[in-house]
């Protein structure tokens, strides 16, 4: 059989330096999950737990930092998620799409008051029997049948 190629090598040769883990680094034995500012390291912008190749965790400190971070969660030391709103302009503000101040006013159409009533409107469909209302939209009275005068 033919070696196979190593492109693996490759992407390894790209990191070779393993990450270390902040609990490492810090010299921290056990994650309580009432220090909040060691835990909000441990997450993203959004609330998330960061992922072990992100933050350098081996398996076990990885496991410690997610459970201190839904303990924490419980106790409301930390939000569950973090909501980021973008920015949108006002009315006055309208740049792209959207907008037909770039694009002038249409020239197809007056003003509403200078059309009169709309008559491009689809027909209407049949009205059920009994209603009261016929095709071309005049209602028609229905027989009495008390001796009302």
């Amino acid at each position: 059989m033919p070696p196979k190629s190593r492109s693996k090598n490759k992407d390894n040769a790209r990191r070779a330096k393993k990450k270390t883990s902040i609990l490492i680094t810090e010299g921290v034995e056990y994650v309580d999950w009432k220090d909040v500012n060691l835990l909000r390291r441990f997450m993203s912008d959004r609330s998330k737990v960061r992922a072990r190749r992100v933050t350098g965790n081996n398996a076990q400190q990885q496991a410690d930092v997610a459970k201190a971070i839904k303990n924490a969660r419980e106790m409301a030391l930390l939000p569950y998620v973090t909501r980021i709103t973008q920015q949108r302009g006002g009315r006055g503000d309208r740049g792209g799409r959207g907008s037909r101040d770039d694009r002038g006013p249409r020239e197809d159409r007056g003003p509403r008051e200078d059309r009169g009533p709309r008559d491009d409107r689809a027909p209407r469909s049949e009205a059920p029997a009994g209603s009261g209302a016929s095709s071309d939209g005049a209602t028609t009275e229905a027989p009495s049948t008390g001796g009302e005068s």
